[in-house]
């Protein structure tokens, strides 16, 4: 993925990496259209980020998500890249399915049939562009588990491997697929994570995000240092002590 020149529609991009990631692209010369639910906060990004276009979008509802992508491409017919950045992460207890079942639910409709609705819907499109890329948004969870977030790292192991296999499905068209496979940040996607001082700081994840795609464009994989940890445990042969290091120094492994 070229770093400027794209049009770029992200979903899931009102607050969190998914805003920081928009606002980095839009400064490197981009086109950047943000999709999100709620319709303030939509507003207060167009009114505080001039130049940025937003559409409302709910990634957890198919028809949502074909009228966004019916906008989008009627007012950015030269779109090339979409970047499936919605998510969400819930602790649940497997010990009882009253616990977990609705929320399993809900991660698996949001992070797995949400970003496979979007490519569906642009997947065609991408194809006519002479340069596009699909950008799919994993974790360091989906190799190395968190205990309390069973749903979510399995979500997450989904989409690495739908990123895999869709990326050989589409070799023989113009669009590449890219993995964004961040370790935990200091976001509002759990209760307290924002002041995890376990977690990377957002602008120094975003920082290192950029710098990689601007110097490995070819790349299949964008990888900030501090995720390795995670996502080669089972290569390097210390994938046991991984999962006990994560579960015994992240607030939600307890």
């Amino acid at each position: 993925m070229n770093i400027s020149g794209n049009t770029i529609f992200i979903p899931g991009a009102t607050s969190g990496i998914g805003l920081a990631l928009a606002l980095a692209l839009r400064a490197k010369g981009n086109t950047v259209v943000v999709g999100g639910r709620r319709a303030e906060a939509l507003a207060r990004i167009a009114s505080e980020h001039p130049g940025i276009d937003t559409v409302r979008v709910d990634v957890a509802d198919a028809a949502s998500i074909d009228a966004a992508a019916k906008e989008v491409l009627a007012r950015h017919p030269e779109l090339n890249v979409l970047v499936a950045m919605a998510g969400i992460m819930q602790v649940e207890d497997w010990h009882r399915p009253e616990s977990f079942l609705a929320s399993a639910e809900q991660v698996v409709t949001t992070n797995v049939l949400g970003p496979i609705r979007l490519i569906g819907a642009f997947v065609e499109h991408l194809q006519t562009r002479p340069d596009a890329t699909i950008v799919t948004v994993s974790s360091g969870l989906a190799f190395t588990p968190l205990k309390a977030t069973p749903s979510y790292n399995a979500s997450k192991a989904a989409i690495h491997m739908l990123s895999e296999s869709i990326r050989l499905q589409l070799a023989d068209t113009t669009v590449k697929v890219l993995e964004l496979e961040p370790p935990s940040v200091r976001t509002g996607l759990m209760p307290g994570q924002e002041d995890n001082e376990h977690a990377m700081p957002l602008d120094e994840f975003i920082a290192e995000v950029v710098e990689l795609i601007e110097t490995r464009p070819e790349a299949k994989e964008i990888q900030v240092e501090r995720v390795k940890f995670l996502r080669y445990g089972e290569a390097r042969g210390d994938y046991d002590q991984v999962v006990a290091t994560l579960n015994a120094t992240d607030p939600h492994g307890k």
